[in-house]
């Protein structure tokens, strides 16, 4: 149960809503059992309310037994609810009788009562029977785990088919609109106190999905020492109507972040209202100019995995990727991870918002000569050939919003990458934002020359940008793409 959201404020009005109910219903019925004719119903009444200003039935006060079988007429969901109303009510909302039938009644195959044989009738009291030879909650759990076992599997059973020119499955995008999936973050400060906040709105883009969250009162920045991000899925996907639809949750980690030196670290971007840090990989959290408190939080998530990331691991443990098998060139001198063909790359530069560039390079290959400080250089874009240079459609910027303001940072990018290999299979999949530096000029007739760059453990990309004014665009004048030599004696299996 830990993976659930609190819902103590809703439960408290709940409990007390049942409580002011069950009085009104018992009254309604000791009036009604005195009662032949009007003037019976006139003395009841009175002597009712009579009784009523001298007593009260509460919930406390009434058998298990009685309260076991009101609360076996309940849905799963209210049921998950009411436990957290009180200890008492933990317990009796967690009868395993109750549990069982609801666990018989999803998932245990249904038949008509007609076609059943005595000797499955007798087969059906004898299971019955073993309810009471399970521990308390039991059936509660059983009940749980199968539920968020089938919403898991619902949700990554059918994502394909694949789109040839991303290389990810079709279905990924629609599954995040439609299927209830959303992201939570958890700041945690050093003293243990959590805040916990739902996303506030989210940007679906070709390969990645651009996550954001605001508030009016953020916690203080100093006092701060960790950000959990994780998935979530409602539980009880027959009770989900939509993103505003309270029932519990079930949490799956993505990544732990550390904001004990956020503001420490080195700043991508500002405009005259924010400042934008990066905490790799792919989380961005803008600082108010003024004060130095937190106006927005940014998370840059790949599609590659991402399903499954948001929905198999736990609310410690982030999924665990499934390892790949790759194939060795026949030339020595050569370095595919692809085979003979080569892979493919496919890059997407947009602002989280607006894209500046879509494009797939395909058979990519590098000389051994090519490894620079433990990364394979393979050469996307070249320099010299004026033919393979790309331009950045539209006004370069990274848009970000907040509860109060909305604004851009010009000299801010995200970048998606992914790489399939010859069967046009993702392999590796990455989206962050990256900063627009100055570099020194390439060419004579660019007035400015830019460059921008990522790099992790596992790869990243360099690029140089020329702009030219009269036009007013950015063009990509060179491109190269790097993988770590760990990585690709990991997919040879030559670790």
């Amino acid at each position: 149960m830990a993976n659930f959201f609190n819902f103590h404020s809703r439960l408290t009005i709940l409990g007390n809503t049942m409580d002011t109910e069950f009085k009104v219903e018992i009254r309604r019925v000791n009036f009604a059992r005195g009662s032949s004719d009007r003037k019976q119903y006139a003395r009841q009444d009175q002597h009712s309310e009579m009784l009523s200003s001298s007593s009260s039935i509460s919930l406390d006060r009434m058998p298990s037994e009685v309260l076991v079988k009101i609360l076996s007429y309940l849905d799963v969901v209210t049921l998950v609810c009411i436990a957290c109303v009180s200890r008492r009510f933990y317990h009796l909302a967690g009868d395993n009788l109750i549990w069982a039938r609801k666990y018989s009644a999803a998932f245990t195959s249904k038949r008509s009562h007609w076609n059943a044989t005595s000797v499955e009738e007798t087969a059906r009291s004898v299971s019955l029977l073993s309810v009471w030879d399970k521990e308390d909650g039991y059936w509660k759990k059983e009940y749980i785990t199968k539920q968020i076992s089938s919403v898991q599997a619902a949700l990554t059973h059918d994502l394909g088919p694949v789109n040839h020119y991303t290389g990810l499955l079709w279905k990924t995008k629609e599954t995040l609109r439609t299927s209830g999936l959303g992201w939570t973050v958890i700041l945690r400060e050093a003293s243990g106190k959590e805040h916990t906040m739902k996303h506030s709105d989210l940007s679906l883009n070709d390969t990645s999905v651009t996550v954001f969250w605001h508030d009016k009162k953020w916690p203080h920045l100093d006092t701060l020492s960790t950000l959990e991000l994780y998935g979530t899925i409602p539980v009880f996907m027959e009770q989900y109507y939509g993103p505003d639809t309270i029932c519990p949750r079930w949490l799956s980690l993505i990544e732990k972040y550390d904001l004990s030196n956020l503001s420490k670290t080195t700043m991508i971007g500002c405009d005259r209202h924010v400042q934008l840090f990066c905490v790799n990989p792919g989380l961005l959290v803008g600082l108010w100019q003024k004060n130095g408190g937190i106006a927005f939080i940014m998370a840059n998530l790949h599609f590659h995995f991402l399903v499954e990331r948001s929905t198999l691991g736990s609310d410690t443990i982030p999924y665990a990727l499934p390892p790949y098998t790759a194939f060795v060139h026949d030339d020595p001198e050569v370095m595919s991870i692809s085979g003979h063909e080569g892979y493919q790359l496919h890059i997407d530069i947009h602002g989280s918002r607006t894209y500046f560039l879509c494009s797939t390079f395909h058979n990519l290959f590098s000389r051994k000569a090519g490894i620079e400080n433990g990364y394979v250089k393979f050469m996307v874009i070249n320099l010299k050939n004026n033919r393979e240079h790309l331009p950045l459609v539209g006004k370069v910027g990274l848009e970000w919003s907040s509860d109060l303001l909305n604004g851009c940072i010009e000299s801010c990018l995200v970048v998606d990458m992914t790489l399939l290999n010859e069967q046009e299979k993702p392999i590796w999949g990455v989206s962050s934002p990256v900063c627009l530096r100055s570099s020194s000029c390439l060419f004579d007739f660019l007035q400015r020359a830019f460059s921008f760059e990522y790099m992790d453990t596992e790869g990243g990309v360099r690029a140089d940008l020329g702009w030219i004014e009269d036009t007013d665009e950015y063009f990509i004048l060179s491109l190269d793409f790097y993988l770590s030599e760990a990585t690709i004696n990991h997919w040879f299996k030559k670790q």
